[in-house]
C-alpha cells in the first residue's frame, strides 16, 4: 500500500471498500524473472538448458545460481538457505550422499562435471549447527506453498510486481530490494571454530558473505606473517587444530561474536544480609501470628477478631510480594557488538525490522500535540529506515486525529533530518525545546544554531495549526465532519463506523528534504460495530498485530501510550540487544521497559513515578521468568504471539530448586531412563518453534489422504487459530519477518481491512500465554531512560488511573486464566506464579486494609484495645517484628538504589490508593462478572500544564473515589480527640494504654497526609460535598456504634443507669 493512495475505508462483513482521495490506481504488471540475481554471490542466477530460469528450490523458489546450487550440495548441508528444505538432484548435477534414495534417472554425462564455476562462486553458505537449524524447520512443513519458480500456484495470492513494490517491505528478511546480497540469520549462534592459516577457510564453513571481507582481510595478514606464526608452533606448544592459544586470541578479539548483553548480578554483600533478614522475618513473622492467634482480648472480642484476620491477610501478601524479589538482577547491554555484527558501516543492515505501535481514543482528553511529538521520536528514532513502521491507533476514529496526523507527517519531513544530522535527544520536539541545559554542549558544526532558531520556529507554525484543529474541533456539525474534498467523514459514529487505514508516509512517497527516506507511517482505525465486543485497548492492539502483519510484519512489535516518546533514539537498538542475541533471542518473548514521566512534582506527592515497583519489584522478576507486561513500553517476539514455542536448551528443561529438593534429582534414574530423557528433550529442542495448532493432525493426514485433503485440513487449522485471512496466515511463516513473496499489492487493501473488521476474532484460538509455554521476558534499564510520558497528577486523575488497573487485575482473578489454578501443566516458574497471583489478588487487601485503619479509630471511642496486656516475651516479639519490617525495607532501599522518600510515598499510596480505588475496583469487578454491569473506561486526562508549574496538582475533581478514605481519616481525628479528652479526665493512670491506641492512629494519618493535602488544595477550601459526606458518615457509625455497645455486658449497663446501690 503506497503512501499517496489516500484513505482508505470498509466493512469486511459488509463487503464494502471506499478509496476516499485516492492519487492513482496502478495496476500490477508481469514480472520478468530472467535478470533473477543469487542471494548468496551476486551473480546473475542464469538459465537452463532449456531456456528457462534455474531455479534450485522447488519449494520457495529461493534465488541461488548453479555454482552456488553445486557448492552447496557438495560442502554445505545440501539444503536451501531460506526454507532448509534438501536440494533436489537437477539435471547436470553430480551425485553426492544421500541422492541414491532420489527418484529419477542417473545422468551419467554429467556425473563428474561439478566445479566448472568461478572460484568465487564456490565459497557459499556458512554449514549451521544441526542441533540448532530446527528453529526454522517449521518452514518446510508450511502447508500453503508460496512460489514455485516465481509464479503463485493458487490465484488468491498473485505475485508482487516491480512496479508496486513499494508496498511490500524493504525490511523483510533480504533486506532492501536494491541490495542484491544474501540474508544470513542473525540470531543463529555460529559453532566457535578454530582455524588453521594453512587450511583453506572453506572447510571451516566460513565462506558466507557476511565473513566474507573480514576472512579475505585476514588471510592477507596471515600470508604476510605467515613465516613468523609457522616459527611460533614449530615446538609443538600451540595447537592450531585444537584449543591452542591463537585459536583463542582470534576468538577473543572477534568482538563481532562476543553476547550482546550480560547479567550484572547485585554484590553478595547487599543481597546476602538482605535474604538472611528475610527469613528471620519470616519466623519471627510467624510467632507473631502464633501469640496474636492464642491470646483473645475477651473485652474486645470483635475487634480482636477482626485485627488478626486482617494480619494474616498482609503476612500472606507480604509473602507474595517478597519472595519474587528474592534474586534480583541487572542488565548491561552492549550496543557497540550489536553495530559490529548487524550494522555494519557501508552494508546493508541486518537488524529486524520493527513495526511500533502507538495507541489512542480521544484526542479532547490526549491532546493531538502529545500524540504528535510521540509520533515524531518514532519516526527519528536511531534505526535504519526501512526497518521501522509506525501504526497509529485511533480508537475513537476521530477525524482531529487523523488530520493531526497528516500535519505530523509533513513537519516529520523537517523534523527528522534535523535530529539525525545534530544526533540530538530527546527527538521529540516539545521535550527538546523545553529543555532548562546547554543545548550547545557537544555541538560542534556552525550552522547548528541557526538551524535549531529556524527548525524551533517551524514548530511553533506547526504548533499553531494543531491547536487551530484543535479548536475547530470542540463543537461537532449537526451534519458530521467533513473532509477537505467535501467526502464525509467515516467514523462520524464513534461506536458504528468502517475500518479506516491510511499511509502518510512509506518507501515510495516518504521522503525528507534531504532527498532520504523515511519510516513507513499509517494511520488505522479499527471497524466497530453494536453487539460486538471489542476489549478496549487489547481488542485495538490485536488489530495492529494483523493489520501490520498483512502490510509490514516485522519480526518484532513495541507498543507505546500516546504520551510515551521516546526519550532516547537508541531504545530500539536497545531492545534488539536481547531480542536478536543468540543465547536469549530464541526464548525471549518481549522485552519491557521501566516507565519514566516527566511533569511530575519534585516531591511525587501521589506516587507517580512507581519508582519501588519498577526499580525494585520488576528487577526481582528479571531474576526468575521476566517481568510482567505493564501495558506500555515493551517490545514483543512476534513469534511468541502467535503461539510458537521457544528454544529451549539443556539448562531450560532442567527442573528448577523446588522441583528438585521436592521429586529429587535426575542422576538417581541416570541409566534407567537416560536415554528416554535425552529423546524427550530432543524431541522438545525439534518441535519447539511448532506454533500451538496441533501440526501433528495436519501430518497424520498428509499420510492418509490425497494432498488436497491433507491442504483443506492444514488450512482449517490456521484458519481456527489465525482467521480466514490468507496473506495474514501466510506473514505467520515468516521466521524473520517481511511480506511473504507471494503476497499481491492489490490484494493487501482488501486483506488490511479484512483483519481489522470488529467480527475477525470470533471462533478463533486468538491469544496465548508466554510464561506458561516457557518464554521469558527480559527487563532492559538504559542508563538514559528509552521512554518518557505524562502522569495524572491530579489526585482524582490518579485515584481514576489506580482503579483502572486494579479493575484489570479483578477480572484477571474471576477468569478461567487465573494463575491460582490455570497452566500448571506449562513451564511457569514457582516464584513466577507467586508474582503474577500478587499482582491479581492485591485489590482485595483493601477490604482488610479499610477495617484495620479503622480500628484505631473504635479503639479510642470505646476504650479498648486489640492487643491484651502484654508480657516481656510478648513485647519482645512486637519489637523484632517491627525492627524486621525496617531492616527488610533498608536492605530493599540498599541494593536497588531507591531513595528512602519514594519508599515513604510508596506505602503512603498503598493505604491511599487500598482505602479507595482497589475497594472500588472489587466491587465493579464483581457486578461486572457476576452480574454483567460494565463500567465506563475513563482514559486519563493528558492535558498539557498551561497555567503554571504543577497547576494540575491542586485542581479537584469530585469522584466518588474520595469517600472512603475522607471517612477514615475523619473519624481516626474523631477518635485522637475523644481519646485525648478521655484521657485528661480520667487522671495520669490512663495516658499508658492511651499510647498504643493513638500510635496506630497516627500512623493512619501520616499514611493518609497525601490525600488530605489533596483534599485542602492550593486555597486550603475543600467542596462542600466532600465534608456533607463524609461528616454524615461518621456521624452514623459514631451514633450506631454508641447505640449499640457491643463490648459493654448487660449488668455492667444497668449498673452504668441505676448505680450500685439500686
Amino acid at each position: 500500500m503506497e503512501a499517496n493512495a489516500g484513505l482508505v475505508a470498509g466493512s469486511h462483513t459488509r463487503n464494502e471498500l471506499v478509496r476516499i482521495r485516492h492519487d492513482s490506481d496502478n495496476g500490477p504488471k508481469p514480472v520478468d524473472l530472467s535478470g533473477q540475481i543469487c542471494k548468496i554471490c551476486g551473480a546473475a542466477v542464469g538459465l537452463t538448458a532449456d531456456g528457462d530460469v534455474f531455479v534450485a528450490c522447488n519449494e520457495c523458489a529461493y534465488p541461488v545460481c548453479r555454482p552456488c546450487y553445486e557448492y552447496e550440495r557438495k560442502e554445505g548441508d545440501q539444503s536451501c538457505p531460506k526454507c532448509k528444505t534438501r536440494y533436489q538432484r537437477l539435471k547436470g548435477s553430480p551425485r553426492v550422499d544421500g541422492d541414491d534414495d532420489e527418484d529419477g534417472d542417473d545422468d551419467l554425462e554429467n556425473e563428474f562435471n561439478y566445479g566448472q564455476g568461478n572460484s568465487n562462486a564456490r565459497r557459499r553458505w556458512q554449514v549451521e549447527d544441526a542441533d540448532l537449524s530446527s528453529s526454522s524447520r517449521h518452514e518446510s512443513q508450511q502447508p500453503i506453498r508460496l512460489l514455485t519458480n516465481g509464479q503463485p500456484v493458487s490465484g488468491e495470492i498473485p505475485c508482487a510486481t516491480p512496479d508496486n513494490q513499494s508496498v511490500r517491505t524493504t525490511s523483510g528478511p533480504l533486506g532492501p530490494g536494491d541490495k542484491h546480497l544474501p540474508y544470513v540469520d542473525p540470531r543463529l549462534p555460529v559453532p566457535v571454530r578454530i582455524v588453521d592459516p594453512s587450511k583453506d577457510l572453506n572447510s571451516y564453513g566460513l565462506g558466507n558473505v557476511d565473513w566474507k571481507e573480514r576472512v579475505e582481510g585476514w588471510k592477507l595478514k596471515q600470508d604476510k606473517n605467515m613465516i613468523q606464526v609457522t616459527s611460533k608452533y614449530t615446538d609443538g606448544k600451540g595447537d592450531m587444530e585444537g584449543t591452542g592459544s591463537n585459536g583463542e586470541e582470534l576468538q577473543m578479539t572477534d568482538d563481532a561474536r562476543q553476547p550482546l548483553s550480560r547479567v550484572v548480578p547485585i554484590s553478595s554483600s547487599h543481597m546476602t544480609p538482605y535474604r538472611i533478614v528475610i527469613i528471620l522475618r519470616l519466623i519471627i513473622l510467624g510467632f507473631f501470628l502464633q501469640y496474636r492467634a492464642t491470646n483473645p482480648v475477651k473485652d474486645a472480642y470483635p475487634l480482636w477478631l477482626i485485627s488478626v484476620i486482617c494480619e494474616i491477610w498482609f503476612a500472606l501478601s507480604w509473602l507474595l510480594d517478597q519472595f519474587p524479589k528474592w534474586c534480583p538482577v541487572n542488565r548491561e547491554t552492549y550496543l557497540d557488538r550489536l553495530a559490529l555484527r548487524y550494522d555494519r558501516e557501508g552494508e546493508p543492515s541486518q537488524l529486524a525490522p520493527i513495526d511500533v505501535f502507538v495507541s489512542t481514543v480521544d484526542p479532547l482528553k490526549e491532546p493531538p500535540l502529545v500524540t504528535a511529538n510521540t509520533v515524531l521520536s518514532i519516526l527519528a528514532v536511531d534505526y535504519p529506515v526501512d526497518k521501522v513502521s509506525c501504526y497509529v491507533s485511533d480508537d475513537g476514529s476521530a477525524m482531529l486525529t487523523f488530520e493531526s496526523l497528516s500535519e505530523t507527517a509533513e513537519f516529520a519531513r523537517k523534523w527528522v533530518p534535523f535530529c539525525k544530522k545534530h544526533n540530538i535527544e530527546p527527538r521529540a520536539p516539545e521535550f527538546y525545546f523545553a529543555q532548562k541545559i546547554d543545548y550547545l554542549k557537544d555541538k560542534i558544526q556552525p550552522s547548528f544554531v541557526k538551524e535549531r532558531r529556524a527548525m524551533k520556529r517551524e514548530y511553533e507554525e506547526y504548533k499553531v495549526r494543531i491547536n487551530a484543529l484543535v479548536a475547530k474541533a470542540q463543537k461537532m456539525p449537526e451534519e458530521g465532519w467533513t473532509m477537505q474534498d467535501g467526502t464525509p467523514w467515516p467514523g462520524n459514529n464513534s461506536r458504528d463506523h468502517p475500518g479506516m487505514i491510511q499511509v502518510f508516509l512509506g518507501h515510495s512517497g516518504g521522503l525528507d528534504t534531504d532527498g532520504n527516506e523515511l519510516p513507513r507511517l499509517v494511520y488505522v482505525s479499527r471497524e466497530k460495530r453494536p453487539g460486538f465486543q471489542h476489549h478496549k485497548k487489547a481488542g485495538a492492539m490485536n488489530a495492529l498485530i494483523r493489520v501490520s502483519a498483512v502490510l509490514t510484519n516485522g519480526a518484532y512489535l513495541l507498543n507505546v501510550d500516546c504520551d510515551h516518546y521516546f526519550n532516547n533514539s537508541k531504545a530500539l537498538k536497545e531492545a534488539m540487544c536481547f531480542m536478536m542475541d543468540p543465547a536469549y533471542g530464541r526464548k525471549t518473548c518481549y522485552v519491557q521497559f521501566p516507565q519514566r514521566f516527566d511533569g511530575i512534582d519534585n516531591h511525587d506527592r501521589y506516587a507517580n513515578r512507581n519508582i519501588v515497583f519498577f526499580d525494585i519489584n520488576l528487577k526481582g522478576l528479571d531474576g526468575i521468568q521476566g517481568p510482567v507486561y505493564v501495558g506500555t513500553g515493551c517490545c514483543f517476539n512476534r513469534k511468541a504471539l502467535y503461539g510458537y514455542d521457544p528454544i529451549l536448551t539443556e539448562e531450560d528443561l532442567e527442573p528448577n530448586i523446588i522441583v528438585k529438593s521436592c521429586c529429587g534429582s535426575r542422576k538417581k534414574a541416570k541409566h534407567s531412563n537416560k536415554k528416554y530423557v535425552d529423546k524427550k528433550r530432543a524431541a522438545k529442542r525439534t518441535e519447539s518453534t511448532i506454533p500451538i495448532f496441533n501440526m501433528e493432525d495436519i501430518e497424520e493426514g498428509v499420510e492418509g489422504y490425497d494432498d488436497e485433503r491433507a491442504l483443506l485440513m492444514s488450512q482449517k487449522s490456521l484458519e481456527k487459530r489465525f482467521g480466514q485471512s490468507p496473506v495474514f496466515i501466510a506473514a505467520t511463516f515468516m521466521e524473520q519477518g517481511g511480506i511473504p513473496p507471494s503476497t499481491n499489492p492489490a490484494t493487501l487493501l482488501k486483506e488490511a481491512i479484512h483483519v481489522i473488521s470488529c467480527g475477525y476474532e470470533d471462533k478463533t484460538e486468538w491469544g496465548k500465554e508466554m510464561h506458561a509455554r516457557g518464554w521469558i521476558s527480559i527487563y532492559c534499564m538504559p542508563p538514559r531512560p528509552a521512554f518518557k510520558g505524562s502522569a495524572p497528577i491530579n489526585l482524582s486523575d490518579r485515584l481514576n488511573q489506580v482503579l483502572r488497573w486494579a479493575l484489570g487485575s479483578i477480572e484477571i482473578l474471576l477468569s478461567r486464566h487465573c494463575p491460582i489454578w490455570y497452566g500448571y501443566n506449562g513451564k511457569l516458574r514457582l516464584l513466577e506464579r507467586l508474582a503474577y497471583i500478587n499482582t491479581i489478588v492485591y485489590p482485595l487487601t483493601s477490604i482488610p486494609l479499610l477495617f484495620y485503619c479503622a480500628l484505631p479509630a473504635f479503639c479510642l471511642l470505646t476504650g479498648k484495645f486489640i492487643i491484651p496486656e502484654l508480657s516481656n516475651l510478648a513485647s519482645m516479639w512486637f519489637i523484632l517484628l517491627f525492627v524486621s519490617i525496617f531492616a527488610t525495607g533498608i536492605l530493599e532501599l540498599r541494593w536497588s538504589g531507591v531513595s528512602i522518600e519514594d519508599w515513604w510515598r510508596n506505602e503512603q499510596f498503598w493505604v491511599i490508593g487500598g482505602t479507595s480505588a482497589h475497594l472500588f475496583a472489587v466491587f465493579q469487578g464483581l457486578l461486572k462478572v457476576l452480574a454483567g454491569i460494565d463500567t465506563n473506561f475513563t482514559v486519563t486526562s493528558k492535558a498539557s500544564d498551561d497555567d503554571g508549574d504543577f497547576a494540575e496538582l491542586y485542581v479537584f475533581k469530585w469522584t466518588a473515589l474520595l469517600i472512603p478514605p475522607t471517612t477514615v481519616l475523619i473519624i481516626n481525628l474523631v477518635g485522637i480527640v475523644a481519646g485525648v479528652s478521655h484521657a485528661i479526665n480520667s487522671g495520669y493512670q490512663s495516658w499508658g494504654p492511651l499510647f498504643g491506641k493513638l500510635f496506630f492512629a497516627i500512623w493512619v494519618i501520616a499514611h493518609l497526609y497525601p490525600f488530605l493535602k489533596g483534599l485542602l488544595g492550593r486555597q486550603n477550601r475543600t467542596p462542600t460535598i466532600v465534608i456533607v459526606w463524609s461528616i454524615l458518615l461518621a456521624s452514623i457509625f459514631s451514633l450506631l456504634w454508641v447505640r449499640i455497645d457491643p463490648f459493654t455486658s448487660d449488668a455492667a449497663k444497668a449498673a452504668s443507669q441505676c448505680g450500685v446501690n439500686c
